[in-house]
């Protein structure tokens, strides 16, 4: 995130105006690609112009294209929460015009966050065979938002490889996140296993832009129940905001830490990477 304080908005729009003047280009571009729909099999994607939007964003980098300048890519970053504040201030109003609905589907709200420790099991091993030690436990053991970087931070501390599992997955959602949560949720819908509104419920994850990719897929292929995925949607994630930092800590970093111990003695012969030794520290005994 930029550091750099502005005197006046006129001075921040002469050092920002290449981010705005890019970025309606390629909104310009991505409305005119619009959806496109692809088949596969029993399936279908369905690409939404976000994913035009994220594509060209990343080719203008300054590992690529160069268009952008390593500042500005630091000033556009706190610029993602003003362009997704109208669409939260959207969910914060459908949920108070429906809060009889809210409690109805209340505990199955509360009870999701509990579904979301079943990816540990699949996830941790995985990253063990690719040759992560520790670092697994903190790649595995949630979405890998804001709130778990602070949450691994203070259990393991800032430079531990839990630490870097955490970043490394955070910085991973933050490039493709969106892109891969609207693929899911296409995919998830085509096949009608589950319900609507609960393909809805699930897309609120924990994280505000990554929710948004996966409800604005939803809505479109489910229009008639556009409003309630919305509402399901906001209200799952912010509950998972809130009670996901209490499963973080009090089960999912414990049932990753024990299920470490026990997977990377008997993996360790064929992961992608040979063994090495680890440094034991008391802090990480504890859970």
């Amino acid at each position: 995130m930029s550091t750099k304080a502005y005197s006046s908005i006129g001075e921040r729009i002469r050092g920002e105006y290449r981010i705005y003047l890019a970025v309606l280009g390629i909104v310009i571009i991505a409305e005119i690609l619009g959806t496109r729909e692809i088949n596969f099999g029993l399936g279908k994607m369905i690409i939404f112009p976000m994913f035009y939007g994220l594509f060209l964003g990343v080719l203008l980098c300054p590992q690529i294209l160069r268009f952008f300048k390593m500042k500005e890519v630091k000033a556009a970053s706190p610029l993602v929460l003003v362009a997704i504040t109208p669409f939260m201030a959207k969910l914060g109003i459908l949920a108070g015009g429906n809060l009889p609905k809210l409690i109805e589907v209340s505990p199955a709200l509360v009870l999701q966050e509990f579904g979301n420790l079943a990816t540990i099991f699949l996830a941790l091993p995985i990253a063990i065979l690719l040759g992560l030690k520790r670092e697994s436990i903190g790649a595995a053991h949630s979405i890998c938002r804001e709130s778990n970087l602070g949450l691994v931070s203070h259990i393991y501390g800032p430079d531990s490889p839990e630490m870097r599992g955490t970043l490394s997955i955070y910085v991973i959602g933050y490039i493709i996140g969106t892109i891969y949560i609207g693929f899911l949720a296409s995919i998830a819908a085509t096949f009608n296993l589950f319900h609507p509104l609960a393909l809805g419920m699930a897309s609120g994850v924990g994280s505000g832009s990554m929710m948004a990719a996966g409800s604005g897929v939803l809505t479109n292929i489910y229009p008639e129940y556009a409003e309630d995925i919305l509402l399901l949607a906001g209200a799952s994630d912010m509950l998972t905001g809130v009670t996901g930092l209490y499963i973080g800590m009090f089960v999912a970093l414990p049932v990753a830490g024990k299920l470490y111990k026990v997977l990377e003695p008997r993996m360790r012969s064929i992961s992608l990477k040979p063994a090495k030794e680890e440094e034991v520290v008391n802090k990480d005994e504890s859970v």
